[in-house]
């Protein structure tokens, strides 16, 4: 069998609130000036994870989201989103299967005079 390798749910950025602040800390004067600080909430669940190791935005960014997708509640929430998604797909296999039963297939042919 063939193994189906098409995505059983995604996310995108609009399922997460992405905020950024200042960070504070070790850095003086630029770490007061800049929104370098990340905060990154999944909307569904409200679990968030934040980042401000480093000065860069973008690197704080891409902390969160590993941390916040690191986290035991967001891996339990994903694999529960995986089963759902594994029972539901399924079950429209099992519908299909069942509705391409010979008894539901009507089957005409037509001769070379229309019939």
């Amino acid at each position: 069998m063939i193994e189906d390798r098409r995505p059983l749910f995604s996310l995108t950025r609009k399922d997460f609130r992405i905020d950024y602040f200042r960070a504070g800390g070790k850095g003086g004067q630029k770490q007061n000036k800049t929104s370098s600080g990340c905060r990154i909430t999944h909307i569904e669940t409200g679990i968030s994870a934040e980042a401000r190791d480093t000065r860069s935005q973008e690197q704080n960014r891409k902390a969160a989201f590993m941390r916040l997708y690191h986290k035991p509640a967001f891996q339990v929430w994903m694999k529960m989103r995986q089963a759902e998604a594994i029972l539901s797909r399924q079950e429209v296999e099992r519908m299909v299967d069942k509705m391409m039963d010979e008894k539901n297939i009507k089957v005409e042919y037509y001769t070379p005079k229309g019939k």
